[in-house]
């Protein structure tokens, strides 16, 4: 029986085992031990700041309106006339403003009904959200990394000469990527595709036993259970053994799963944690620019990415939303370079003094052969250039037969919806499979809002039938693909920091596009009869909430 078997056929007994053990509730016992689960006792959150978060603000400034309001009609009726020429005003200087930002044009429409509907709170929202109070300093710190790093991974001429006579669309594509960072095109790369999270995980497992020099993992989301406790066991004992180990994971962590003093607790165990962008009381605008990468680096030769955190939903040893459909992809060879790169910027952003050079140096051990070539690529909300979308539209413009794509949440901007439809009208087999079971019940109700007019363009629509797809996939023509962490959102469009790994005319491309033949399979196509018979509730829903969708 190989890893991969083993680890499916025996997670319910090893969490049974686990759970008789007693474990979950140590705090630093069985480190080094057999057992192979470690679990730190779980903390308090932090719970403060969610309360004094972007949505007090919110709540406050709806509240001043309506007060305002009623206080003008009931103490201030004869000064009424003044006040509406004054909203009236305010009105106008912001549909100028607006015309004249650098928004997306659905998100113009939005701001536009908010603000006419109720202009002191849109107004004061839209300076507040625009203003970045509290991020203002992590702006600068990102764009002088950036520009730092700009050329630390030297691209190889010979592979960009290369790439140019096989495909000059996709060489162009790279040319604009390197506007937004260091993302160079490399060969001499092998990509291991894995279809499902358990997959991923098991050989995660295999690659972190090997590790001699360091670690490096960056992740939304990390939830102590079974998939992290072996995981965190792994670590500890590496730390232990003198590898480097480093931990970056998101601050919404710290309300969701996470204590807020976890940091602290793994450097007890050797391991060096750090908490991207804790949220600040009325400073944290929530959703913007959150760290949704997904990355862990092993000695500068291997790399995995995808949709996959470190939770237990994501191995479906939990069931959350019926079946949990997710991807990744493993990385070995000259690309990895990359991935430790955009860690290292992440991590060292608030250092003035980093070092990058040693692990950039780290032998990659490329393989003897490999065809094609690959660009890892992150996304960052600070620059203007939307890199995520850039590709996945480069992908439909290009695409000569098929586009196929997964994704968990369909909340598009205008330049995204036009280029799915003028795919399908073209000619273009484009197919999207959505989640069957939701997670999200008003990013549900929204999806379905962009059905129809997709639909009668020609796109084919699929739904998961047995649960959740958190994957996020494109596939076109046998010979393009990216898997990343990138979903066809806003957020992670517009307000996340993300990750991606563009491959071209590799071996796994075929593998990636039979998962989606086998889990379409799996799915139930949407028809305009089954949208009509959808409940009532997500029916208003999802066309209400369309109006403020950006701000979601």
């Amino acid at each position: 029986m190989d890893i991969l078997s083993f680890f499916r056929y025996n997670k319910e007994v090893t969490h049974m085992y686990v759970s008789q053990k007693g474990f979950s509730s140590m705090s630093q016992r069985n480190v080094g031990g057999n057992e192979g689960l470690f679990l730190l006792k779980k903390g308090k959150k932090g719970l403060l700041a969610v309360l004094f978060s972007r949505l007090s603000i919110i709540v406050l400034l709806f509240l001043l309106q309506v007060f305002l309001l009623f206080a003008a009609v009931r103490w201030f009726a004869r000064f009424l006339p003044h006040l509406y020429v004054v909203l009236m005003l305010l009105d106008a200087v912001m549909v100028v403003v607006l015309l004249n930002s650098r928004l997306d044009p659905t998100a113009k429409i939005t701001w536009l009904m908010v603000i006419l509907v109720m202009p002191l709170f849109g107004a004061t929202l839209y300076l507040y959200t625009r203003s970045d109070i509290g991020h203002r300093a992590m702006r600068e710190l990102v764009r002088r990394s950036t520009q730092q790093n700009q050329r630390r991974i030297k691209q190889n001429p010979d592979v960009m000469r290369r790439l140019e006579e096989e495909n000059p669309a996709v060489s162009s594509l790279v040319r604009y990527m390197r506007r937004s960072g260091c993302y160079p095109v490399f060969d001499k790369t092998d990509v291991t595709y894995f279809s499902i999270g358990e997959d991923k995980w098991a050989r995660m497992l295999v690659e972190l036993e090997k590790a001699k020099d360091f670690i490096f993992l960056e992740y939304f989301i990390i939830g102590e259970g079974l998939m992290w406790g072996r995981v965190l066991e792994i670590l500890a004992r590496k730390a232990k053994e003198g590898v480097e180990v480093r931990v970056l994971y998101d601050g919404t962590n710290e309300f969701s799963t996470l204590s807020h003093d976890y940091p602290q607790r793994l450097q007890k165990l050797g391991i060096q944690c750090r908490m991207f962008a804790p949220l600040t009381p009325f400073l944290s605008t929530h959703y913007n620019y959150r760290d949704h990468r997904k990355i862990l680096v092993i000695d500068g030769h291997t790399a995995f990415n995808g949709g996959v955190n470190l939770a237990d939903e994501y191995i479906n040893h939990v069931p959350k939303y019926g079946h949990w459909k997710d991807t990744a992809v493993m990385i070995k060879g000259e690309a990895v370079r990359s991935f430790t790169l955009m860690f290292l910027q992440m991590w060292n952003m608030h250092d003035k003094e980093a070092e990058y050079d040693r692990y950039l140096a780290a032998k990659s051990c490329p393989p003897e052969y490999t065809r094609g070539f690959v660009i890892p690529y992150g996304d960052c909300p600070v620059d203007e250039d939307k890199l995520g979308e850039r590709v996945y539209l480069d992908i439909l413009n290009h695409a000569r037969h098929y586009v196929h794509i997964m994704t968990p949440y369909l909340i598009l901007d205008n330049e995204m919806e036009n280029a799915l439809c003028y795919a399908a009208q073209r000619g273009v087999d484009v197919r999207i499979i959505m989640p069957g079971v939701p997670d999200k019940e008003i990013a549900y109700a929204l999806a379905k809002t962009y059905y129809p007019a997709l639909m009668e363009a020609g796109v084919r629509i699929y739904e998961y039938t047995p649960g959740f797809v958190h994957a996020k996939v494109f596939v076109s023509d046998d010979h393009t693909a990216v898997v990343g962490t990138i979903n066809l959102d806003y957020r992670s469009l517009y307000h996340h920091f993300e990750c991606a790994t563009y491959m071209y005319g590799l071996d796994c491309v075929a593998d990636i596009e039979l998962d989606f033949q086998q889990t379409m399979r799996r799915c139930e196509r949407v028809t305009t009869e089954r949208l009509k018979k959808e409940p009532l509730r997500r029916r208003i829903l999802g066309p209400a909430l369309k109006v403020i969708a950006p701000l979601l």
